[in-house]
C-alpha cells in the first residue's frame, strides 16, 4: 500500500510554478489554483462516476431476481437452473466491480487529489503574496492575510473534494435511474424529472443566498483571526498599558460580528434542509404509488415494482446528502470568493519583462532628480540629486519625516519613484531584477525583525550557503557571540540552535540588532546601508562594534542613517536632509564651520540624539 501511495502522490508537482497571476474571477481563479491536477481528477471522478452507475444497475439487478425468483415459483422450476449467470453477474457489480472502481476513486481523491491540491493551492497563493510589495502588508493584519491563504487553500479542497465525490456520484446514478426507469415505465420517467425541476428550483433559490452569507461568515472569521493575531503580537504592549479588558472587548466584538453572520448563514441552512427533507418524500411516495397503480395494470412486475421503490428511495436518501454537500460547496465558493478579494490584487511592484541582473562592478549610487511622497502632494523625497563615489560613506542625518529612510527605500526599490532614477553603477535600479538589487545591498534597521528560528539560521539568512565557522565569525565581529553561548530556548537548545522567538522576543533590543549585524557582515555585499544600527546598543558594546564596522566598511559603498551624530562624525561625507530635499552636504568639520543645520543639531544634542525640537515634519516616513 505504501507504494501504491507513493506512485498514486506522485502523480503531481505540487511545487509546479502557476502560469501568471491569480485571477480575478471565480472559475479562471479555480482553473488557475488546480492547473496541474487535472488528470487525477478526472480518474477520481470517473471512479465515482462509475460507482453511481452501479447503484442503478444493483436496484434494476435485484428486481431482475425478484421476477426470476417470482417465475420459479409459478413455473415450479429452479431458480438456480435457470439464473445462475444472472445472480452470478449481481455478485460480480457488488464483489468486485463496485469495490474496484470505489478504490480506485478514493485512492486517487485522498492521496493524490487532496494533498497535493492543497499543497499546489498553498505555493502558489503564498507565492503570489510574497511577491506583493511592502504596502500591501502596510495595509492589512499579518494574521488575516495568513487565515485568507489557508482558508482559500483548504475550501478549494473542499470543492474539489465534493464535486469529485457527490456531483459526479450522484449525476451518474440519477441518469442511471432515470434510463432504468424508462425500461420499466415511460411515466416514471416524467415522474423523475418533475420532482428534479422542483429539486433544482428549491437549489437554485437557496443556493445563492447560501454562498453570499457564506462569503460574509469568511470575512468575520478572518476579522476574528486578525484581530486576536494583531493582539498577540503586541501582547507586551498591551501589558504594559494594562489594557487586557481593552483588548478582550475588541475580541468580543469581532466574535460578536462572527456570530451574527453564522446565524444568518445557519437560519437558511436550516430552512433549505427543511424544505429538501419534505421534497425528499414526495418522489418515493410519487414512484411507488405510481408503480403499484401500473402493477395493478399488469404493466410492471413485482421485481420492477421493487428496483423503481428501491431507486426512489435511495434517491430521496441521496437528495440530502447532496443538497447538504451542494451547501458545503457554495459555502466553499463564497469563501474562495472571500480570500480571492485579498490575495487576487495583481503585484504594483514588478520586474520588467527586460529586466537583467544587476552588475555591481564599483557601488556607485546616483540619485537623479528623485522625487517620491507616498501618492501624496507632500513628505517623502523631491527633486533630489545626490552622488555616491564607490567605496564612499555617506551619513544621512535630518528630523523624523525629512526624507531619510524613504531615500534607501528607493535605493532598494521598495517603491518605485514618481520622478527621476536611482542608478548603481549607471544601472537604473527600475530596470533590473528586485532579487540581484537586493542581494547587492546589506542593510541594518533599527527595527529588527528576527525569525522563529535558531540563532544560526537567523545569522545564516544573509548568506544561506555560509559555513558555520563563517557564522561564528560573523557573530563575533558583530559581538554577539558571547550571548549566543548562552542562550537556551524552552525545548532545552542552546547557543547557535536555540530558537528566538517570534520576531526575536527572547532578545533584547541589543542582541537583536548584534544579530542583525552579524546577518549583514556575513552577506558581505558591495553597499551597505544602516538605519540606526547600533541605535539599542549601549556605549561599551557600540564602541566595540563601531571598530567592527569600520572593518566591515572597508571597500564598500556605506549608506548610515543616524540620528546619534557621533556614530557618523568620521564618515567621508554627511548629507543633512530638511523637508524632502539635501540642506546642507559636507564633512563633519566643514557642516560644523557652516553654522547651519547641521551645526545647531550638533550643539543640542543630548546624549548623541538630535533634538525632539526639530523633529517636525511628515511623520510617517522618517
Amino acid at each position: 500500500m505504501d507504494k501504491i501511495a507513493a506512485w498514486l502522490v506522485g502523480r503531481v508537482d505540487p511545487e509546479n510554478a502557476a502560469k501568471g497571476p491569480p485571477p480575478a474571477t471565480l472559475m479562471a481563479f479555480i482553473r488557475w489554483a488546480l492547473r496541474g491536477c487535472w488528470g487525477v481528477i478526472a480518474l477520481a471522478a470517473f471512479g465515482f462516476a462509475m460507482g453511481g452507475v452501479f447503484e442503478s444497475l444493483i436496484m434494476y439487478m435485484l428486481g431482475q431476481i425478484i421476477d426470476a425468483v417470482t417465475v420459479a415459483q409459478a413455473t415450479g422450476q429452479g431458480f438456480w437452473s435457470q439464473n445462475v449467470m444472472t445472480f452470478l453477474a449481481f455478485s460480480l457489480v457488488l464483489l468486485i466491480l463496485r469495490p474496484l472502481f470505489f478504490a480506485i476513486a478514493t485512492g486517487f481523491q485522498s492521496i493524490a487529489v487532496m494533498p497535493n491540491v492543497f499543497s499546489q493551492v498553498m505555493t502558489r497563493l503564498n507565492r503570489h503574496t510574497l511577491g506583493q510589495s511592502v504596502g500591501f502588508f502596510d495595509d492589512d493584519f499579518a494574521g488575516r492575510i495568513a487565515q485568507k491563504q489557508m482558508q482559500t487553500a483548504n475550501s478549494i479542497v473542499s470543492v474539489t473534494q465534493e464535486t469529485i465525490n457527490a456531483m459526479t456520484f450522484a449525476v451518474t446514478a440519477v441518469l442511471g435511474m432515470l434510463v432504468l426507469s424508462g425500461f420499466v415505465d415511460p411515466g416514471l420517467v416524467v415522474i423523475m424529472l418533475l420532482w428534479l425541476g422542483g429539486y433544482f428550483g428549491l437549489l437554485r433559490h437557496f443556493l445563492p443566498r447560501v454562498r453570499a452569507r457564506s462569503a460574509a461568515r469568511a470575512g468575520a472569521r478572518a476579522g476574528v483571526t486578525g484581530q486576536i493575531v494583531d493582539t498577540i503580537t503586541n501582547i507586551k504592549t498591551v501589558k504594559l498599558f494594562a489594557h487586557d479588558a481593552h483588548e478582550d472587548r475588541a475580541a468580543l466584538d469581532a466574535v460578536s460580528v462572527f456570530r451574527e453572520r453564522a446565524v444568518d448563514w445557519a437560519s437558511v441552512a436550516v430552512l433549505f434542509r427543511f424544505l429538501l427533507i419534505v421534497l425528499a418524500g414526495v418522489l418515493p411516495v410519487a414512484m411507488v404509488g405510481y408503480g403499484l397503480i401500473r402493477w395493478g395494470a399488469g404493466a410492471v412486475t413485482a421485481g420492477e415494482l421493487t428496483a423503481v421503490g428501491g431507486m426512489s428511495i435511495r434517491l430521496a436518501q441521496m437528495t440530502g446528502w447532496v443538497s447538504w454537500t451542494l451547501m458545503g460547496i457554495y459555502g466553499d465558493i463564497g469563501e474562495v470568493e472571500d480570500g480571492m478579494r485579498t490575495l487576487s490584487p495583481a503585484h504594483k511592484l514588478t520586474d520588467r519583462n527586460d529586466a537583467v541582473e544587476l552588475n555591481v562592478s564599483a557601488g556607485a549610487v546616483h540619485f537623479d532628480n528623485l522625487g517620491f511622497a507616498y501618492g501624496r502632494e507632500s513628505g517623502g523625497v523631491r527633486g533630489l540629486n545626490l552622488e555616491i563615489a564607490p567605496g564612499e560613506k555617506i551619513g544621512i542625518v535630518g528630523a523624523s519625516g525629512a526624507g531619510k529612510s524613504t531615500l534607501v527605500s528607493m535605493l532598494l526599490r521598495l517603491y518605485d519613484p514618481e520622478r527621476g532614477r536611482v542608478l548603481v553603477d549607471g544601472q537604473d535600479v527600475n530596470g533590473v531584477s528586485q532579487a540581484s538589487l537586493r542581494a547587492q545591498i546589506g542593510m541594518v534597521t533599527q527595527d529588527t525583525a528576527m525569525f522563529n528560528r535558531s540563532a544560526l539560521d537567523n545569522i545564516r539568512y544573509g548568506r544561506p550557503g555560509a559555513t558555520l565557522e563563517d557564522v561564528r565569525d560573523a557573530a563575533r565581529q558583530a559581538e554577539a557571540l558571547e550571548f549566543i553561548a548562552d542562550l537556551e530556548d524552552n525545548s532545552g537548545r542552546k547557543g547557535f540552535d536555540a530558537h528566538l522567538g517570534e520576531r526575536g522576543v527572547k532578545l533584547s533590543g541589543g542582541q537583536r540588532q548584534r544579530i542583525a549585524l552579524a546577518r549583514a557582515i556575513l552577506k558581505d555585499a558591495p553597499i551597505l546601508v544602516l538605519d540606526e544600527a547600533t541605535s539599542a546598543l549601549d556605549s561599551e558594546v557600540e564602541a566595540a562594534i563601531q571598530t567592527a564596522l569600520e572593518t566591515v566598511m572597508e571597500g564598500k559603498t556605506v549608506l548610515a542613517i543616524a540620528h546619534r551624530l557621533s556614530t557618523i562624525s568620521r564618515m567621508d561625507r554627511i548629507v543633512v536632509m530638511d523637508q524632502g530635499q539635501i540642506a546642507e552636504i559636507g564633512t563633519h568639520a566643514d557642516l560644523l564651520l557652516q553654522k547651519g543645520l547641521y551645526a545647531r543639531y550638533w550643539e543640542r544634542q543630548s546624549g548623541g540624539f538630535i533634538g525632539t525640537e526639530d523633529t517636525e515634519g511628515d511623520a510617517l516616513h522618517s
